[in-house]
């Protein structure tokens, strides 16, 4: 009866909340025949009733660290609603099994074994904890005899914790006179006597006589004992602790050994899982998150960012990860504030729908910028504090230098911040010194392998390169793919021709043609052109190089590109350094150092998870340059976030600088590389802006703007505009709808708002709104929010602009002419060259990364609005093959920023009393 009830009311859970489940762990450790019995007994029962049960299984040389780790991850698990440790430990190691029982948390302690859960029960908090399985089998029983339990006199003959103990308080909160019998009581007998209702669990054999029974009495028999008997097969038979044949003369009700109490103890524990997921689903909606969400307290004026930030006391991070519905075992702490995220998520995730995908870009920007991040943490707190989405922000760490040199930190402004911002800005988890260490071992080995090819025979080389270790030579296995991308098929060492030996140890860089330099998270313009080698020790081999800043690094867009650390691991391994002097390409690989890359990158890989000042999780993770590389964050943080929101939740990722340069590389590169599908462009315009793009004066950072940007002028603000329509039109290229957030300023009039509002909706955008989120918070971006919702609804025809299968040449004037408005493309002499290197070397096919000016759409910063008819000169042209991208240079730039006469760090200071960070941005 129990198992039909039981069974109806998953089903009714499914009708209401499809694809829900109750969820049992059993947690075994060990192999005993007698507990492999008991939890098959259980993975039946739960397979009918229509629970999800999960038998984990630990060998009997498990630690009690190993069982408290496993613990930990189903005390974690939402999908884990009731969770048993079967009972005993079968382990070769010391393991205090009330400290492992006391481990499961409460709320899933359907074994009601937990110190808590026996508080409870013995205070007679029944409603509000789980009762052990067998007492609430028994107490089941007496109620299906339809006798009333109050005012009853019960005996309960053993007090053990699991039977006994508890099920003398069950008896006592139904109102029964309850006595408790054990080893010591000298009136066994007696007592057995005067017992209206007799529970036995004594662990003896046919101790209880017949004739102790009192005429009429509810007997439960709790008893599994073994009795000797010739005539069964085994020798032996089961018999309770009743002597049943004579017991059940005297009693009305008599539980049978076997059967009775053991099918319901099973059936109880059904009960208490299905009970958990009831409760679970009164308190969560699945895939709902249960997020504890900041209110901001809004001053006027709006405070300085860090004095903003250091109000805000944020959630233990270990909090964000379990309300977003993280295992602990796949969070790695870094202080209470930070953490990295195991790519172990992924997988468990994989097959859980992905939610909305919302890509934040601006027009071309100022500048001072126009306030893309500012708008993709605002619309993160609307969607979430304010309209209750599950939705996660996914935003690029930002680099040191510029941190320190002229633009300050990255982490929004306002109320719209990734908290706490100095740890956002700094070091966060040592990522971009993990990429320095890399892409600089890198460069090391390309300079100290020209230079022992330089000064060595070849004899030499192989010696040094395949060395003797106890007599014996080996290939190390990145070695072997040397040998094999060289068609040599062998793998002894002694068996290669002296040829062959020559191929293996010479890669013949030409140094003319060296592409990777070493790099510095600091901007220092001295860096940007140097000379190396001029110690006496490296004999006179000088050659000029340079540094360019990490983030620039191709490690850095690799990390970004990469969807595992496997995958990371083969991208590191197909970076090309330089060609050799046959015109062939150079990797990493070839310089024998992929594996240790991938060492160092082992845990950069992994996303960071912070929040917003509204208690929105954000991943934070990878910052790749915006003109050499794609500018957008990891793949990998959009692909969990994607995963943790579920089908009705958003993602909201930001492309870096304007859409004509970081939205094309995220969809024609990012998007290409990940196969995620975006639903909604949120295109970032300011009146500011707008009023530049119509012929205001220039405006510089550190300078007060121009009378014309303080005053309402409809004409010049209408006329700019013609930068918003074109970046429109852009983004409806790839068939995705448009959402034209308007950024208001305090200098910015109503009309001014309401005209750009009104010409962005002309212009084919599917909404245009008005935002505040700077000075209001998650607030300020509420009807933002709402139109985002709307238009993820809408049909979206994602689509490429080019395939890659096309020449190189045709895919940049593609870029050229339908997303600059240029009318062709001139490739300079080197370019052209390039061109002719990359299509031979077999490179041809790869997606174009355009390293062009953000502040305008053609290659002169100078020219605003929407130029056409214009040139674009190809200066050069250079690959970042592991990434997978090859980059067109358009004009000149630097890697290396410099520092500005008065750096952002006149401002900062630490207090060396509290710790804080003070004046930072």
């Amino acid at each position: 009866q129990v198992r039909e009830r039981l069974k109806q009311q998953v089903l009714e859970m499914k009708e209401k909340f499809p694809g829900f489940r109750p969820g049992l762990a059993i947690l075994q450790v060990g192999n005993r025949d007698d507990s492999n019995l008991y939890i098959n007994m259980k993975l039946k029962a739960a397979a009918e009733i229509g629970i999800n049960a999960n038998h984990i299984k630990l060998p009997n040389t498990a630690t009690e660290a190993d069982v408290l780790k496993c613990i930990a991850s189903l005390n974690g698990d939402p999908a884990v609603h009731g969770f048993i440790v079967q009972l005993p430990l079968d382990s070769d190691k010391p393991i205090n099994t009330e400290k492992i029982t006391n481990a499961v948390a409460p709320e899933k302690d359907v074994d009601g074994l937990s110190s808590i859960n026996a508080g409870k029960l013995s205070r007679g908090d029944l409603g509000d904890c789980f009762i052990p399985c067998t007492p609430k089998g028994c107490m089941e029983l007496i109620r299906q005899t339809g006798i009333q339990v109050a005012g009853k006199r019960a005996v309960v003959i053993g007090r053990s914790k699991i039977v006994g103990a508890p099920m003398h308080d069950l008896l006592l909160w139904n109102h029964a006179t309850v006595t408790t019998c054990h080893s010591k009581t000298s009136t066994l007998a007696e007592e057995v006597g005067k017992a209206d209702i007799l529970v036995v669990a004594a662990g003896k054999a046919e101790m209880v006589k017949g004739e102790w029974i009192k005429p009429g009495a509810i007997v439960i028999d709790c008893g599994i004992n073994h009795v000797p008997d010739s005539t069964k097969a085994s020798g032996k038979r089961v018999v309770g602790d009743v002597a049943y044949s004579t017991a059940k003369e005297k009693a009305s009700y008599i539980t049978p050994v076997p059967g009775g109490v053991g099918p319901m103890t099973v059936a109880m524990l059904m009960q208490s899982t299905v009970e958990s997921a009831q409760r679970f689903l009164e308190k969560f909606q699945p895939g709902k998150w249960n997020i504890q969400y900041n209110q901001l307290t809004l001053k006027v004026p709006v405070p300085s960012d860090i004095e903003i930030s250091q109000s805000y006391m944020p959630k233990p991070i270990d909090q964000v990860a379990k309300e977003v519905g993280l295992l602990p075992d796949e969070v790695e702490l870094y202080g209470q504030t930070k953490a990295k995220v195991h790519l172990s998520a992924l997988k468990r995730l994989k097959n859980q729908p992905d939610g909305k995908y919302i890509v934040v870009t601006g027009i071309t920007p100022t500048p001072l910028g126009e306030g893309k991040s500012t708008t993709t943490v605002g619309l993160v707190q609307a969607l979430g504090a304010h309209l209750h989405q599950n939705v996660f922000a996914c935003v690029r760490q930002p680099s040191q230098g510029p941190t320190f040199g002229i633009k300050g930190g990255a982490a929004g402004g306002g109320y719209c911040q990734v908290i706490p911002m100095e740890e956002f800005n700094l070091h966060l988890t040592g990522d971009i010194h993990a990429i320095t260490a890399a892409n600089n071992l890198v460069a090391a080995a390309v300079d100290a392998r020209m230079f022992h090819e330089l000064t060595q025979t070849d004899q030499a080389l192989y010696n040094r390169l395949v060395p003797s270790v106890n007599g014996v030579r080996k290939f190390s296995d990145i070695q072997i793919r040397r040998l094999q991308k060289l068609g040599i098929n062998k793998t002894d060492p002694t068996a290669l021709t002296k040829e062959e030996v020559n191929l293996f140890v010479r890669l013949d860089i030409d140094p003319g043609t060296i592409t990777w330099q070493r790099v510095l998270d600091t901007n220092d313009r001295f860096l940007r052109k140097i000379t190396i080698g001029q110690s006496p020790t490296e004999k006179g081999f000088t050659r000029t190089a340079q540094f360019d800043i990490t983030v620039s690094s191709e490690i850095m867009a690799v990390l970004a590109l990469s969807d595992g650390l496997d995958d990371m691991k083969k991208r590191l391994g197909r970076m090309v350094v330089a060609s050799n002097k046959r015109g062939e390409p150079v990797t990493t690989d070839d310089l024998g150092v992929t594996g240790a890359l991938a060492v160092l990158m082992k845990d950069a890989v992994k996303p960071n998870l912070m929040q917003t000042l509204e208690g929105t999780p954000v991943f934070v993770h990878a910052g790749p340059f915006a003109n050499i590389a794609h500018g957008n964050s990891s793949v990998l943080a959009d692909k969990i976030a994607l995963k943790l929101v579920g089908k009705e939740g958003f993602v909201v990722t930001e492309a870096g600088f304007g859409a004509d340069i970081g939205m094309e590389k995220f969809f024609n590169i990012k998007c290409r590389y990940s196969g995620l599908r975006p639903h909604v462009v949120v295109l970032v315009a300011t009146v500011r802006a707008l009023k530049m793009h119509g012929g205001g004066p220039a405006v510089t950072a550190g300078v007060p703007l121009p009378k014309e940007y303080m005053e309402e002028n409809l004409q010049l603000l209408a006329k700019g505009c013609s930068n918003l329509n074109k970046q429109i039109q852009n983004a409806r290229l790839f068939g995705v709808p448009v959402v034209v957030a308007v950024n208001a300023f305090k200098t910015d009039t109503k009309a001014e708002l309401a005209l750009v509002v009104q010409l962005a909706r002309e212009a084919g955008a599917f909404d245009a709104v008005e935002c505040t989120h700077w000075a209001e918070g998650g607030k300020g971006a509420v009807a933002l929010a709402q139109a985002v919702q709307r238009a993820s609804e809408t049909p979206s025809n994602f689509r490429f602009l080019y395939n890659v299968e096309l020449p190189v040449i045709d895919k940049i004037r593609l870029i050229a002419q339908q997303i600059y408005g240029a009318s062709d493309i001139e490739l300079l002499p080197e370019a052209q060259e390039k061109v002719a290197l990359y299509t031979k070397q077999g490179f041809g096919n790869l997606p174009i990364c355009m390293a062009k000016t953000h502040l305008s759409l053609s290659h002169d910063p100078e020219q605003k609005g929407a130029p056409t008819g214009f040139i674009l000169p190809i200066r050069d042209i250079r690959a970042s093959v592991g990434a997978g991208f090859l980059y067109p240079l358009v004009g000149t730039m630097s890697t290396m920023p410099g520092l500005p006469t008065r750096p952002c760090f006149y401002d900062i200071d630490l207090d060396t009393v509290s710790g804080e960070v003070n004046g930072l941005f």
